[in-house]
């Protein structure tokens, strides 16, 4: 499979253990060419999805978009994904409804569906190019109610969010999304290829803070994946949560 996430499993290490107002540091950057990846979420009003089963489309689709044989070296969406993933991995999340959705699938990417949720993960792109289609597209809004999924099942990766912090569903989508794609960097391209029949399905949970604290990597994380298959994925701390903040702790099977 595609080796366009390497770059991440090159840099995963030495990130995660930059100070913390290292991870919000932009001055390097021209506005003019900041990437993202588009992540819409389907909320309709008269019936929601369960806030579990959107988070899991939405890791499903962030990864699958960058594992999709478009964007390998010879497709069409490859200079696109690799420019993003050679920089900061930015999701923008939003929500729609009705013929709003619908207009959205029109635009490159893949729809995740898990449990009657849906999540379009769009090809990233510098943001001022944005399509109008997402930009009058709503950021805020996307709350959900908690809900209490069973256990995860067997053979499946789990995206364990941190019990400490507070973080919307666009948030926590965003973050779940990193999630995913960190692990597929890191695996072999055997697993990754396993991983891709199952169409990337994943479980995400909340541990209690008993069980966050032994989880967590702490400073070691080259031992966490060789020896847990542990990833951490510590947010820039642009919106909601502080910088250097881990949100998700990634375990694969």
């Amino acid at each position: 499979m595609s080796a366009v996430l390497d770059p991440l499993a090159a840099r995963y290490a030495t990130w995660l253990r930059l100070p913390a107002a290292a991870t919000a540091d932009t001055d390097d950057e021209d506005p003019d060419q900041v990437r993202a990846m588009p992540v819409i979420l389907r909320i309709e009003r008269t019936d929601p999805p369960t806030r579990t089963a959107l988070l899991e489309a939405a890791a499903a689709a962030a990864v699958a978009v960058c594992l999709d044989p478009r964007a390998e070296p010879d497709g069409e969406w490859h200079e696109a994904v690799a420019a993003w993933v050679s920089g900061r991995i930015r999701k923008v999340t939003r929500r729609a409804r009705g013929a709003h959705w619908a207009a959205v699938q029109d635009l490159p990417g893949i729809t995740s569906t898990v449990d009657g949720a849906q999540v379009r993960a769009l090809v990233p792109g510098r943001v001022v190019d944005t399509p109008k289609e997402v930009t009058r597209l709503q950021i805020s809004g996307s709350e959900l109610k908690p809900d209490t999924p069973p256990a995860p099942p067997p053979g499946v990766p789990v995206l364990w969010l941190n019990p400490t912090i507070e973080m919307s569903a666009g948030k926590a989508a965003a973050q779940v999304g990193h999630a995913t794609m960190l692990l597929a960097a890191l695996l072999t391209p055997a697993a990754r290829a396993s991983w891709a029949e199952s169409q990337f399905t994943c479980a995400v949970r909340t541990p209690t803070p008993k069980q966050w604290s032994a989880l967590h990597p702490g400073a070691d994380p080259a031992t966490a994946w060789r020896t847990h298959h542990l990833i951490a994925v510590r947010d820039a701390g642009f919106t909601e949560v502080a910088p250097g903040t881990i949100t998700v702790l990634a375990q694969w099977w």
